[in-house]
């Protein structure tokens, strides 16, 4: 076990402990980076996602999960939120979980690119606002 050859080389000297600790160090860089290339080739795990922060029917729109933009294949991932205090709170936890972009309402979306260091792009929904605009005219009479 590695905790036990760490003990064994801090009792024999301080050159042996450092030795040990060195070696334990690269071991784990190691498979950190293996686990990280795997990741990048399978385009799995929790980062390099972009997170969608709008309502819940906005949300249910999206019907894909990866999208190939590019020669990249990005992971898309869902964050509900019905208020701008919700909206500000699902893009830090969006950062904390690993998104390297947000996509959100142009509302919220200037206090998010103050407090997120990350990229933060809007949603621009042109051709819903015209149909709703036109609807609300029919219904004025």
């Amino acid at each position: 076990m590695i905790a036990d050859k760490i003990i064994t080389a801090a009792m024999e000297s301080n050159e042996a402990f450092i030795r040990e600790f060195e070696r334990m160090l690269r071991q784990i860089v190691s498979v950190l980076r293996k686990l990280d290339a795997k990741e990048k080739l399978e385009g799995t795990g929790k980062s390099g996602f972009i997170a969608v922060i709008a309502a819940r029917p906005v949300l249910d729109i999206i019907t894909e999960k990866k999208l190939k933009v590019g020669d990249r294949l990005v992971t898309i991932r869902e964050y509900s939120a019905t208020s701008m205090e919700e909206a500000i709170i699902a893009a830090i936890k969006a950062e904390r979980d690993g998104a390297k972009a947000v996509v959100c309402a142009p509302i919220v979306s200037s206090t998010i690119e103050k407090v997120l260091e990350i990229p933060v792009s809007i949603i621009m929904p042109r051709d819903s606002l015209l149909e709703a605009i036109e609807l609300a005219a029919r219904k004025m009479g």
